[in-house]
Parts: C-alpha cells; structure tokens; sequence
C-alpha cells in the first residue's frame, strides 16, 4: 500500500459525513508499515464503537466508516472475513457499515467479521503452521502466503465496492 496523508484519507470516506470524516481519530501515519499493509485499518481512540478501513480499490482510494457491534456475554471464536486466519479466532468481531448514498441515509447496512485490532495484513503474512502446510517446500510456502495476500485484497476490495455502490 503507498503512504497516505491526512487530507487523502479524510476525502476517502464513502459513507462518512464531511462532519464525520473531519472528526476522526487517525492513526499516527508516521509510524505505519505501508510497506507491508493490504489497508489501513484502526479504532477510533475518542468512540470505541467507531473504527475506519482505507484501501485502494480499482484505483481509487476507499474509505469505510465502520460501527463495532457493542459485546454482550461471553466472546465466541470466529473467523474474520477478510483474512480467514484460523490462528486469531478470539479477537474478531462484528462491524457493520452504512451503506454509500441514498441508501445508506435510508439505514442500509452492511456487515462483516473482521480481526478488532485489523491486523489482517500481518496474519495472511505468517508463516503457515504445519497443519496448514505439511511438507510445503520454501518455494511452496511463499505460493501460499502469495494466495493468502490475495485473497486478503480480494475480500477486502469486495466489501469496500460493496459499501461504495449507491444503486
């Protein structure tokens, strides 16, 4: 992913007002790994419920507002939607998205499991345990993290196209 500024990510936003694009918390751009991310995914400090995803997509930049679903009892392992790691199961949960638009403004959602802390990019990056990779030879291995890395983009791009499309 190449380095984003402030003003890029703010003029991103598909489903945000103007009010809340300007209001959000970003991440300290500084110190972010571009190099390694597939998006730029974070929580927002000031509203724990509020957390953000920016990606290019088919060439133009992305930006979702996201809601965490607020959680009631006991943590259920899932899988998160866009990586599909079956190592971080404990740490998914629901975010929903208002959809870009007319529709959106009418109460139109979407939703998705997604890792809470969005460390997507990282998890399609590991090292494969053996239960995935058996005897996969180096060459192999770096097939599979290849797949892993674009599946991530793919999934990702598919629900950001989703929340963008007004009809």
């Amino acid at each position: 992913m190449h380095a984003l500024t402030e003003q890029q990510i703010r003029a991103a936003f598909v489903n945000a007002s103007r009010r809340e694009a300007a209001n959000a918390t970003l991440p300290d751009l500084d110190a972010v790994d571009w190099d390694n991310l597939d998006f730029l995914g974070w929580r927002d400090r000031r509203a724990p419920l509020s957390s953000y995803v920016v990606a290019e997509v088919d060439g133009e930049l992305i930006g979702v507002l996201l809601r965490a679903a607020e959680r009631t009892g006991k943590r259920r392992k899932a899988v998160c939607g866009w990586c599909e790691d079956v190592i971080v199961t404990d740490d998914v949960g629901l975010y929903v998205a208002r959809r870009a638009g007319a529709a959106g403004r009418k109460g139109d959602t979407i939703g998705t499991l997604l890792c809470t802390d969005f460390r997507c990019s990282t998890n399609v990056r590991r090292k494969p345990t053996r239960t995935e990779a058996g005897q996969a030879t180096d060459e192999e291995l770096l097939i599979m993290r290849e797949l892993r890395i674009a599946g991530l983009q793919e999934r990702s791009a598919r629900f950001l196209r989703e929340v963008a499309r007004t009809r």
